[in-house]
């Protein structure tokens, strides 16, 4: 969407206000204070990881809320009952690995499982922003694991580092696994 629509503008506004709303986690261990927890597998979340073209970029650390997101096993894949849409208060939160050990908080997530999602009533996909949310669901015909480790469901990622292909995009190429000097 160009810069200064309109959509554009409310986009960047409500970006502004969820920023604000996490900006205590800037500090890790406030978010481990409040119940998150830092993704079992360890895994900085990149494109080219998962089947997808690396120039897409990457995600970076996941730190999740199993409550928000209705956890309710992990085997074969994670699933769970969790339809939890705020982004004030989102279920997950992105972090940017960087040399010194310490993260840098680059975005937020919401995800809703596909069945719990249909479960609870609802006949289309989420939406934010006017943005209808990513469907994930592993296909067996490309390689690597597009949903990773999940059950098929709906995701939207909001990110804090400007994002060239757009800041409700799943992966940002402004967002690096690698590590950076602070």
């Amino acid at each position: 969407m160009p810069a200064g629509s309109s959509q554009a503008d409310d986009v960047a506004d409500m970006i502004a206000v969820i920023r604000a709303a996490a900006e205590r986690f800037e500090d890790v261990n406030v978010a481990l204070a409040e119940g998150y927890v830092p993704d079992p597998t360890g895994e900085c979340v990149k494109a080219g990881e998962h089947g997808l073209p690396a120039e897409l970029g990457h995600m970076g650390i996941h730190y999740l809320r199993p409550d928000l997101l209705g956890l309710t096993g992990s085997e074969p894949r994670v699933n769970g009952t969790g339809t939890h849409t705020d982004f004030m208060d989102p279920a997950i939160l992105l972090y940017e690995p960087q040399a010194d050990g310490s993260m840098v908080l680059v975005g937020v997530e919401n995800l809703v499982f596909a069945q719990a999602w249909r479960e609870a009533g609802h006949g289309e996909p989420p939406s934010f922003l006017g943005r209808t949310w990513d469907y994930m669901a592993d296909d067996p015909a490309v390689p690597g694991d597009q949903a990773h480790g999940f059950e098929p469901h709906y995701d939207q990622h909001v990110w804090f580092r400007d994002n060239p292909r757009g800041n409700l995009e799943s992966f940002n190429p402004a967002v690096s696994c690698d590590l950076r000097n602070v």
